[in-house]
């Protein structure tokens, strides 16, 4: 397993694209979340407690385009090798093809969370600085964002846990489809387009069910640190539901994966 997971390491961190996407997540899930943070301001408000706004979920809204491109490094990782035939050469160096998916897993799963680490990191540093300026104030009832909140620790937390689910959504659907721009389109329709619809529907009851129960909606809510009770669902069940998806694909793919020929 050890040189199995090696060859994963060596291989991505050879992709030409892997170090570009790794910093682009890093990029937009600040520069966004800075954005963000600085285009709300309590002078709106009747007065700043009346905002009540969720200061740490707003900080991290660059997660909604940062984990577009560790889904794409998370398929690339995979469907790079079907591109180049170099899968064969995998599979002869190492025969046992779930081995093989585990450790691209396990390395994906490293570089995700240590460039979501960062990327949560600083978009929470941007959030502090920002937001007082903002009239966000501990006076107003707007604490500071610090990782020893225990809300706030676990927005970050999970947060860096769905960027890696994300990624590893990536590796199963290109482990599924054997093609970088179908796993890609694929997997950017599971996350944008469902919360698109609920925005369409009329119905309250479905737009709430599909909240609940779609990846990206339901994987977000991680986030929130106020008002948990008005949300369609709790954090960690939220969390729990991306998670249900990104490893039944992934369990999906690797079925396949042993079953295909290379």
């Amino acid at each position: 397993m050890k040189r199995a997971v090696h060859a994963e390491w060596t291989k991505l961190r050879t992709l030409p694209s892997t170090w570009w996407l790794l910093a682009a997540t890093v990029a937009l899930t600040v520069v966004v979340g800075a954005a963000s943070v600085s285009s709300v301001t309590t002078h709106i408000c009747p007065s700043p407690a009346a905002c009540h706004e969720d200061t740490v979920k707003l900080s991290l809204t660059g997660i909604w385009l940062g984990q577009a491109t560790v889904l794409i490094l998370g398929a690339l990782s995979m469907s790079a090798e079907y591109g180049t035939g170099t899968i064969r050469t995998t599979l002869t160096a190492i025969p046992n093809r779930p081995k093989v998916l585990a450790s691209k897993a396990a390395v994906l799963a490293a570089v995700t969370a240590a460039a979501g680490m960062l990327a949560i990191s600083a978009s929470l540093l941007a959030g502090r600085l920002i937001l007082p300026g903002n009239g966000f104030t501990p006076k107003e009832g707007y604490p500071s964002l610090s990782p020893t909140d225990t809300a706030t620790l676990r927005a970050a937390l999970g947060s860096v846990v769905l960027l890696i689910l994300i990624a590893l959504l990536g590796l199963g659907l290109a482990a599924l489809l054997r093609d970088s721009a179908g796993a890609i389109t694929a997997g950017l329709g599971i996350l944008y387009i469902t919360p698109l619809l609920a925005n369409m529907l009329a119905s309250e009851t479905w737009k709430d069910r599909v909240e609940r129960w779609a990846p990206m909606p339901a994987g977000l809510s991680i986030q929130a640190t106020r008002d948990l009770a008005r949300l369609p669902i709790g954090p960690w069940p939220g969390l729990g539901v991306l998670a249900a998806y990104a490893i039944g694909v992934l369990i999906a793919g690797a079925a396949l994966f042993r079953l295909r020929d290379a």
